[in-house]
């Protein structure tokens, strides 16, 4: 059966600088610290993003990238 193509860019992203945090942040971790922006995902949320599965909006994406601590631009993959 064919893979169900991605439906956004920054999923892997997402994962990547969560876990690259020092200490590593869980899933669960990152919904309670996207919640002080305001930004409501929860784990299982945050895990269908990760996948691929899930769109996630310009609102999102910037809390993502004040927690996860990198730019928007990375995680939509403009920057190395």
């Amino acid at each position: 059966m064919p893979r169900k193509q991605a439906v956004n860019l920054v999923g892997e992203r997402v994962k990547i600088a969560r876990r690259r945090r020092n200490p590593p942040l869980t899933q669960d971790d990152l919904s309670g610290q996207l919640a002080a922006y305001g930004i409501q995902l929860d784990r299982i949320l945050i895990s269908r993003i990760e996948s691929g599965s899930r769109y996630v909006t310009d609102v999102e994406v910037r809390a993502l990238s004040k927690v996860l601590g990198v730019t928007p631009g990375w995680l939509l993959g403009m920057e190395k």
